[in-house]
Parts: C-alpha cells; sequence; structure tokens
C-alpha cells in the first residue's frame, strides 16, 4: 500500500503537468486576441476536438484559434488578428483569377470615373445589396464601373424583366438607377435581349452564383457587397496597368 500511495505521489505531478500546459496555452490565446481584437467580447476559450486548435466563445458565436492566438478562423474563413487580413479570401482570390480581358466590356455599363481603377461588376437589379453598392457607387471617386446585368429569377422573379428594360433604355445606367435606387418599374421592354443571354452564359462559366460579384482590373473575385472604403483599397492592390 505504502509503495502504490509513493508511486502515485510521483506520478501525479507529471499526470497535471499536461493539464497546467493546456490552461497556460488557453490563457495565451486569450490574452493574445484581447490585445489584438479590443472589441471581441471573450465568454470562454477552450480545447476543441482537434489538436492545438481552441474553441473562442463569445456570446452566441464561436470562433477557432491557433494555439498562439494568431490566427483566428470565423464562419469557415481564418483570419490573421494582427493584420485583420480574411486569409481564405485571399487564397479564393488567387485561386480564383480570371483573365479580364474575356469580360465584354462593350456589353457593360460603364460609369464613374474614366480614368478611374477598373472593376467590373455582375449585379442583379432587385439584389438588396447590390442596390446598397450602387448607392455606395454614387460617391465613389476615382472608379470606373463595368455593370454586368445579372438577373437571379431563381431568387428575384423580377429581376429579368428589370434587367431587360436597363438593356433597352436609351440611358442604360439612369435606368438601372431609376429601378435599383429608386425602385422604378418601367413597362415591360422590347428589344434584342441577345447581349443579356451572353452575359448570363458567361457568367455562370466563370463559376458566377451571386451578386454583387466584383472582378478587379488584375482579375480578381469578390462575390458580395463590399463597403466604398474597403473597395477602394481593394481595388488599389490591382498592379496590371488600366487599359
Amino acid at each position: 500500500m505504502r509503495t502504490f500511495l509513493m508511486r502515485s505521489l510521483i506520478l501525479l505531478p507529471m499526470l497535471l503537468l499536461p493539464l497546467a500546459a493546456q490552461a497556460a496555452d488557453i490563457g495565451k490565446v486569450e490574452q493574445q486576441i484581447r490585445h489584438q481584437i479590443t472589441d471581441l467580447k471573450i465568454d470562454a476559450v477552450r480545447p476543441s476536438p482537434i489538436k492545438g486548435l481552441y474553441e473562442v466563445r463569445s456570446g452566441h458565436r464561436l470562433f477557432y484559434s491557433n494555439a498562439k492566438g494568431t490566427y483566428l478562423i470565423a464562419g469557415g474563413h481564418i483570419f490573421d488578428t494582427r493584420t485583420k487580413e480574411d486569409l481564405t479570401q485571399a487564397r479564393l482570390e488567387q485561386i480564383n483569377h480570371i483573365n479580364w480581358s474575356v469580360l465584354p466590356l462593350d456589353k457593360a455599363i460603364v460609369s464613374g470615373d474614366p480614368n478611374g481603377m477598373e472593376v467590373a461588376i455582375f449585379t442583379d437589379p432587385d439584389c438588396p445589396f447590390c442596390r446598397k453598392l450602387e448607392a455606395d457607387l454614387l460617391h465613389a471617386k476615382g472608379i470606373k464601373v463595368y455593370t454586368f446585368l445579372y438577373p437571379l429569377t431563381l431568387i428575384h422573379p423580377h429581376a429579368r424583366i428589370h434587367a431587360e428594360a436597363i438593356w433597352c433604355s436609351k440611358n442604360r445606367h439612369k435606368t438601372l438607377l431609376d429601378i435599383m435606387l429608386h425602385h422604378a418599374n418601367p413597362p415591360k421592354a422590347h428589344c434584342n435581349t441577345k447581349g443579356l443571354d451572353e452575359i448570363q452564359a458567361l457568367g455562370r462559366k466563370l463559376g458566377i452564383h451571386g451578386t454583387p460579384t466584383l472582378i478587379a482590373r488584375d482579375g480578381r473575385m469578390f462575390a458580395g457587397y463590399m463597403p466604398l472604403d474597403r473597395l477602394i483599397g481593394w481595388l488599389a492592390k490591382s498592379k496590371a496597368p488600366h487599359s
């Protein structure tokens, strides 16, 4: 009995050592994230089922961090906590590059600064986030916009009718603004809409499934709404010369 007790006392520190190290790691994770992302309320940090990955709970949200708290996974995306950069999005942009030259710019609605940074936008006239972006672009400086009408009729049943009204109008940009920002509902238009069909086919070929989808001059793609200040920074990363 005495021998067993002695062995237990010897083994106990060895058993507690991994727990102490784990607690230290949890403390480092929490401290680092609190330091880098001051507005993130952290309720608890604990080990995840994956070794070296820690669960970070903030209210009803869950994030995951490495053991140093330098990287954070949110919504399936990995973020650098120091630079706030979305590393997953950056990687997606790397693998989803397109050749700008495949875009039929003659079928785009051109607006903005003629000498500005170029961006192509696939937009649905009935898409709420497309409308929000369009409103932002009214205040943009130094951006040249090529808008491609890309109605998603499975989501917005009247989007094709509105796209045709824009396409067939004498002033496409004005009609686009009337419909998207002022909720105008023009009568059904009648003209050759083959160009719209070609844009639709190209969008499917490029793997565009949502709107707005933005394409920078260097071929980087971004799916979703982007605030104007962030858009300007994103476009500024394009190293390709303007056409």
